[in-house]
């Protein structure tokens, strides 16, 4: 297993693109990214639970009822939802992408994401298809990835190099996610590809189980987004045996899957709005999974924590708030909290109370980019990690004005 570049673009049979269409005003920023598959793919998904949904995520479900696809296009500017026309939109948009590729609208895959109850105007994305799917090529996961940013300063994207049965297979994927980032079931959008043979129901199965351990663990803002949505397709083109069932070949897959999807999760939470920091709180000896995976994610949601992280204030007592009121059963005359980063590790709290350490060291832990927290409940052999950011002034000016 090891990482290569490539995004989307690194497993065969992909190619993708992406160009400025004119949804969004700036016109040096790319809207609208398309990837091809040049067989049809195996493919799966997940999406937000928010009961607010964006049009293309209905018409995605629809489509990829027979877990087949060929196609994914997808726009940034504009996020396609509460509109009274959105679905109508959102299949002509796949109407429009098929009939550029030479493929059938019910094998695309539509996503949209940007401001939230603007009409979304066609035109200029019917327009521009053409050219895009002229100019898609096995170099093009930049431009694609470029073109799906919205508050995002970089992009995302990874890709792993693995081997099936004796056969070399690449997956890689690409995303999208800075604000109203707190998933429930998928996060932002993501889109992944693979040339392992998988059957679209097992491939289904490795991503539903992936995402409770990685994107449903990022958190930026405690916002659930009305478009996440996580989508996979696999062309199967490196030849290994087809995967139909859990085994040896399924694991090792899993693991390809993880590697990716936990790299995108970093990007993600490191690159939140306004965010100067990535944190990652790690919990150790936890009685349960769940019990762990509350605990982290509780500790990384809170504003209070992450405002500290900001001020590199090693305020510990609000790490044990977050998990008193979490929900998780813990007993709290257990827990140990340290902090650590490239300048060191020290320890704040054992036993659930407070212990003397160097406020001076601490600091300058703090004030490193990446920063764990380390939450050991001393109760099990369970752990979980969640991912997000600190909390800082840049948040509340980026979001003051994002429609206007």
């Amino acid at each position: 297993m090891k990482l290569i570049s490539g995004g989307v673009c690194a497993a065969k049979g992909f190619t993708a693109g992406g160009i400025h269409c004119g949804i969004r005003k700036n016109h040096t920023k790319k809207d609208l990214a398309l990837i091809r598959c040049e067989v049809s793919a195996s493919a799966a998904a997940v999406y937000t639970t928010n009961l607010v949904k964006g049009a293309p995520l209905t018409v995605t479900k629809a489509h990829l009822a027979n877990g087949r696809a060929k196609a994914v296009i997808c726009n940034s500017g504009n996020a396609n939802t509460c509109n009274a026309d959105g679905v109508e939109i959102a299949e002509k948009m796949c109407a429009a992408a098929a009939g550029a590729l030479g493929v059938a609208p019910e094998d695309v895959i539509v996503a949209s994401t940007g401001v939230i109850g603007q009409s979304l105007d066609l035109t200029p994305i019917a327009a521009a298809l053409p050219a895009l799917a002229a100019s898609l090529s096995a170099e093009g996961n930049d431009d694609a990835a470029a073109a799906i940013m919205t508050t995002d300063t970089v992009d995302k994207q990874a890709a792993v190099e693995f081997t099936l049965g004796g056969k070399t297979c690449r997956l890689g994927g690409m995303a999208k996610g800075s604000g109203m980032i707190h998933p429930n079931m998928a996060t932002m959008l993501v889109f992944i590809t693979t040339d392992a043979a998988i059957s679209p129901e097992m491939l289904q199965k490795a991503l539903s189980s992936d995402v409770t351990e990685t994107f449903n663990m990022v958190s930026v803002d405690g916002d659930t987004s009305t478009n996440d949505m996580v989508t996979v397709m696999a062309s199967g083109l490196a030849g290994n045996e087809e995967i139909t069932a859990e085994g040896p070949d399924f694991a090792r897959f899993m693991k390809a899957l993880n590697t990716v999807t936990m790299q995108l999760c970093r990007m993600i939470a490191g690159d939140g709005e306004g965010a100067t920091k990535l944190l990652e709180c790690a919990v150790t000896g936890a009685p349960s999974r769940e019990i762990a995976r509350t605990t982290a994610k509780s500790v990384i949601c809170s504003s209070l924590v992450k405002a500290a992280m900001f001020g590199a204030d090693a305020n510990w007592g609000r790490i044990l708030c977050a998990i008193g009121y979490s929900g998780a059963a813990v007993d709290v005359t257990k827990i140990d909290v340290s902090f650590r980063s490239p300048r060191g590790e020290i320890a704040v709290c054992k036993n659930g109370a407070g212990i003397p350490f160097s406020e001076e060291k601490a600091k300058e832990i703090l004030l490193e980019k990446e920063i764990d927290i380390l939450v050991a409940l001393n109760d099990g052999a369970e752990t979980a990690a969640a991912w997000g950011c600190d909390l800082t002034y840049d948040y509340v000016k980026i979001n003051g004005d994002y429609r206007t």
